[in-house]
């Protein structure tokens, strides 16, 4: 996990990304809206007209808008550049656990203890429906973000999908006069409703915290006080359950699909954030708190950002690095790509894979250095535990097929870093943090006693730059000074 932002305030129960600014909201219990900005780590503007615990929170697509909602059973729209709440919306009887925006039509969803889901038209800021059916509190209801449905999750230990095509059909049919159509029941003249349950998914032991929408494949992920993250597929008569992720040893507060990989990422009251392979339905990662249980996790409709609340803040986080391993000479970019070494020509701006790295790594390649003189490559891999990284020297094939590229036989050693400083030798900071010189045949040729550091860089040739907490060195290697 790669933590990009750290807040430390009252206890975080709702975060919800600025679409296009690097922004987020988090709601806290005491009742404080605050608006960040992740990039610079600078508090812009905090929003407290709420009584008590804010747990819904949601910027709007589009608007300068943001919607919250707390448990003084209020819901406020707010607008952030005016800086002030715009209007309340009132109608819940009970403690508001989320609200959302939909991302086409002026609408909010809100779940609450009161046992009811409502959807609000904020334009004309009325109630437009009541989904009733839950019979314990509802934790969390959300639409879909392509297709005329709502998910919610409740203590009642179900999970439901709801079906508001009807809703859309009269609230955004013109001409349509609600008054003289529909009867006191909600039931219009011809006895269609605006929102009927579709899907009643049972299978957790325990009350439902959360339940979200996969952004494109049918499926649905839940997190519930049974311990157990459940994967469910959905079809247009049914659906099932597929799997269960096991691994959280108390409640899982939230659960929610990454946006672009095959994962899952859940986090629980078990002080933990863990990822799940959606394929293999096994756990990848676990990042945990000394004393935070998570209560919230949001992901960024389009970065690769995640952030999660618990009791003391919260977190942005990234779940890898992202930027490449590269490194340029002259005209020549050479960089790692899907487990090809590729070359892209700056004058002509062709882009070729060179060659095909051997795999067997489960992290990918951290830093290279390129030996122009022998056309040949270090390939470094950082491990999660420090002391089991390695590197790869290979020697780029000369007449390489760009569509079929060689997959030449590399050398792999352990080390954490591994930079040329001459044309036929290079140097690796291996694991007890001394340093080796090495011939072109990966075999050592001198070991050499260097102050102590946690990082080596190229100085020039039979030259290194040697990093350690405070300061820099500039190091000769022939004359080991």
């Amino acid at each position: 996990m790669l933590t990009k932002f750290e807040t430390k305030s009252a206890r975080v129960k709702g975060l919800s990304f600025h679409p296009k600014r690097p922004w987020i909201l988090t709601s806290l219990h005491n009742g404080v809206i605050q608006l960040w900005d992740y990039r610079m780590c600078t508090l812009i503007d905090k929003f407290d007209e709420h009584d008590g615990p804010v747990r819904g929170i949601d910027f709007h697509k589009q608007q300068p808008l943001f919607v919250s909602g707390g448990d003084d059973y209020k819901i406020k729209v707010w607008n952030y550049k005016l800086r002030r709440c715009l209007f309340t919306l009132l109608g819940h009887l009970d403690y508001i656990r989320t609200t959302f925006f939909h991302h086409e039509y002026p609408w909010i969803l809100s779940a609450s203890d009161d046992q009811t889901i409502r959807v609000w038209n904020w334009q004309s800021r009325t109630c437009v429906c009541v989904l009733t059916g839950h019979n314990h509190y509802v934790m969390c209801a959300q639409f879909h973000p392509s297709e005329d449905l709502v998910v919610s999750a409740s203590l009642d230990q179900t999970v439901r999908v709801w079906d508001i095509s009807g809703l859309r059909k009269k609230n955004l049919s013109p001409g349509a006069v609600e008054s003289d159509v529909r009867g006191i029941t909600g039931v219009d003249l011809f006895g269609t409703t605006d929102a009927v349950v579709k899907h009643v998914l049972e299978g957790h032991d325990r009350g439902v915290n959360w339940a979200a929408f996969h952004p494109t494949m049918p499926l649905i992920v839940s997190g519930a006080d049974d311990r157990q993250v459940k994967i469910w597929r959905m079809n247009e008569s049914k659906a099932w359950e597929v799997d269960t992720c096991r691994g959280h040893y108390n409640n899982v507060s939230c659960a929610v699909f990454h946006p672009r990989q095959e994962l899952i990422l859940s986090n629980s009251e078990d002080k933990s954030i863990r990822v799940w392979d959606m394929s293999k339905r096994t756990g990848v990662q676990t990042f945990r708190r000394d004393h935070d249980r998570f209560w919230v996790l949001a992901a960024h409709p389009n970065l690769n950002l995640f952030a999660a609340g618990h009791d003391g803040g919260m977190i942005v986080f990234k779940l890898e690095r992202e930027r490449p391993a590269y490194a340029v000479h002259g005209n020549m970019l050479h960089y790692v790509k899907d487990r090809f070494l590729r070359q892209l020509d700056f004058n002509s701006s062709k882009d070729v894979a060179v060659m095909q790295l051997r795999s067997g790594s489960k992290f990918p390649v951290f830093n290279m250095s390129y030996n122009p003189a022998e056309n040949a490559v270090l390939l470094c891999t950082r491990a999660s535990n420090l002391e089991n990284s390695t590197y790869d020297l290979y020697t780029i094939p000369k007449d390489a097929d760009s569509q079929n590229p060689d997959a030449p036989e590399g050398k792999r050693s352990s080390g954490l870093t591994a930079v040329w400083v001459a044309r036929n030798r290079f140097a690796v900071l291996d694991r007890m943090h001394s340093l080796l010189i090495k011939n072109l045949k990966n075999e050592i040729t001198k070991k050499v006693q260097v102050p102590n550091c946690d990082e080596i860089f190229y100085a020039g040739t039979g030259n290194l730059l040697l990093r350690d907490a405070d300061s820099i060195t500039l190091f000769d290697v022939q004359q080991k000074r």
